[in-house]
């Protein structure tokens, strides 16, 4: 299993190059060893479709020989694949056929053949029995989604293995912070470890001075460049809302401090947080102070409702405006 989820983490590399030598702010001189590098993957792994849309678009050059080398290729490993699956439900049992199934969608996944890819994991699907492997399946169909960037399936895959969006104190100590798998990784990502515990830790000014590295990181990400924005802005709210709930009151001055800005950077950032609602507190300018005004439980569900209904008229609305025509 090993090398399979390797071949896919490859994948998701390969997308990234990609992703980076279409980028205008990456330098020409890096996107000739990009270029090379991402032919490369291609040719090792048939991916005849990535090829040639690439070509079309004129990131590559298309060689003829090239493309007609991989779908030979890619006909002798499906005749090979099917060889395979026949076998097994002829003279094996349940295990392997379901094994044989894998291969091939494996296969059309390493490919790059999308459509293929999809049809085979439903297939493999209903040969599959054990809750560990049909996860599997479904983190395969999200990393098909993840190399298309197609979100719509990117969302179903999410939904169908499971939504977790957020983790209280708690839960993030014993299943981020703490956990083995995210320990043995976490030093991989520059920035990431300082980020992830000065925001536990509540060293608020740690915390700013990782963030500012790790954003640089996001910005050339391809799959968090386009919420690079939104981002940053529901971070800065966390921290600023979990600064804030251990006080009815505080100074501006002691907040600048804690977080290692100036008085009139927190002042800004605050105004603008809570005239968009983010940020339950108002600012005495006069007193250099910032009081807090959370709301109960009670009322915030009522606020959620209001909002939400509104939301709900107004799609009606329209929707009965496109009827009526």
């Amino acid at each position: 299993m090993e090398a399979k989820e390797d071949s896919q983490n490859e994948h998701l590399k390969l997308a990234n190059k990609i992703f980076h030598l279409t980028h205008p702010d990456v330098e020409d001189i890096e996107k000739v060893r990009l270029k090379d590098e991402v032919l490369s993957s291609i040719k090792s792994d048939f991916m005849v479709s990535l090829y040639e849309t690439l070509a079309g678009d004129g990131v590559l050059e298309l060689d003829q020989s090239v493309l007609d080398s991989m779908r030979k290729s890619i006909e002798d490993e499906l005749k090979k694949l099917d060889e395979k699956i026949a076998d097994a439900e002829e003279n094996l049992g349940e295990s392997e056929v379901r094994e044989a199934h894998l291969a091939k969608s494996l296969f059309y996944i390493r490919t790059g053949d999308k459509d293929k890819a999809l049809e085979q994991l439903k297939v493999t699907e209903t040969k599959t029995v054990a809750v560990g492997q049909k996860m599997d399946l479904v983190f395969f169909t999200l990393q098909v989604g993840l190399f298309d960037m197609d979100f719509d399936l990117i969302s179903k895959s999410i939904d169908k293995a499971k939504n977790i969006i957020s983790l209280d104190r708690v839960s993030l100590k014993q299943k981020v912070v703490d956990a083995p798998e995210i320990l043995t990784v976490i030093g991989k990502i520059p920035h990431l470890s300082e980020f992830l515990n000065s925001l536990y830790d509540c060293q608020y000014k740690s915390f700013f001075s990782a963030f500012a590295g790790l954003t640089e990181q996001i910005k050339f990400d391809r799959y968090l460049h386009r919420h690079f924005r939104y981002y940053m802005r529901e971070v800065r709210t966390v921290v600023y809302s979990q600064f804030l709930e251990s006080y009815k009151s505080v100074t501006i001055e002691a907040m600048a401090k804690a977080f290692g800005v100036t008085v009139e950077f927190i002042d800004l950032e605050l105004s603008r947080f809570i005239a968009a609602g983010k940020l339950h507190c108002k600012i005495d300018k006069v007193a250099g102070v910032l009081e807090t005004n959370r709301p109960d439980a009670k009322n915030a569900l009522y606020q959620a409702t209001i909002k939400q209904g509104d939301f709900l008229l107004n799609r009606i609305q329209k929707l009965s405006r496109v009827i009526d025509l």
